[in-house]
Order: C-alpha cells, then sequence, then structure tokens
C-alpha cells in the first residue's frame, strides 16, 4: 500500500499550522500541530512496518517508531512538556474552552518541525 498521502497530508497540515499561527488563531494552529506531527509518526511507522496503530498519542507513536530511529526518544526526553501539550491540543482545541498563548504554540511548532526532520532523515537511512 502506498503511504505517501500520509506525509503529504502531514505537510499540509504543518503548514496550515503555520498560517493559523501567523494569523493570530493559536488553538486552532495547536490542533493543526498535533495532527501533522501524529501523521509524520504514522507515515515512518508505516513506512517501516506497513501499518500503525490507531491511536492520537504522540508519546506512544514517538516510543513505537524508536526502534526504528532512536532520534526520536531523544526528541521526546528533550520536549517532553511540550509534546504533553501537543497531545493535549487534540481534545482541547476541540472540544473545551481552552487558548493557547502564542509562545506556546511557537514552541510546539518547533518541536513539529524538529520531529518531521527527524522521521524524514530516519527514512533516508
Amino acid at each position: 500500500m502506498e503511504y505517501e498521502f500520509l506525509r503529504k497530508n502531514a505537510d499540509e497540515f504543518l503548514k496550515n499550522a503555520e498560517y493559523l499561527m501567523e494569523s493570530g488563531v493559536y488553538n486552532l494552529a495547536a490542533f493543526n500541530i498535533e495532527q501533522a506531527v501524529q501523521l509524520y509518526l504514522k507515515y515512518m511507522l508505516a513506512k517501516k512496518i506497513g501499518e500503525f496503530p490507531k491511536t492520537h498519542s504522540i508519546k506512544r507513536l514517538i516510543s513505537e517508531c524508536s526502534s526504528f530511529c532512536s532520534e526520536l526518544e531523544t526528541v521526546l526526553k528533550e520536549n517532553v512538556n511540550v509534546i504533553g501539550e501537543i497531545e493535549v491540543a487534540y481534545i482541547s482545541s476541540r472540544y473545551y474552552p481552552i487558548e493557547f498563548l502564542e509562545e506556546e504554540v511557537r514552541n510546539m511548532l518547533g518541536v513539529a518541525i524538529k520531529i518531521k526532520g527527524v522521521v524524514l532523515k530516519c527514512l533516508q537511512t
């Protein structure tokens, strides 16, 4: 099965997150960041093992990807709080009256870009 659509969708979510952040729509920017990170990690699993778990947990996805890419475990350890915020963004930005601050979303975006880079690097090796 072809999984390039996962990467394409992840790229689009990330691009949309950047646009929303610059527009001051931080909650939806955070949601798009979460979607992008989730899809980059699922893309890696799909490329490596042909499937991916039906979960929204970024930490679980990173853990599963770490068997192919130990650098992701380092990213998790160094950014555990921001990754936790990214996970929370999935539910909270959709269903709860939470407001993300610009700085929080910028941090999330930075980690998302780092995860994208590590995933793509590990898939090249």
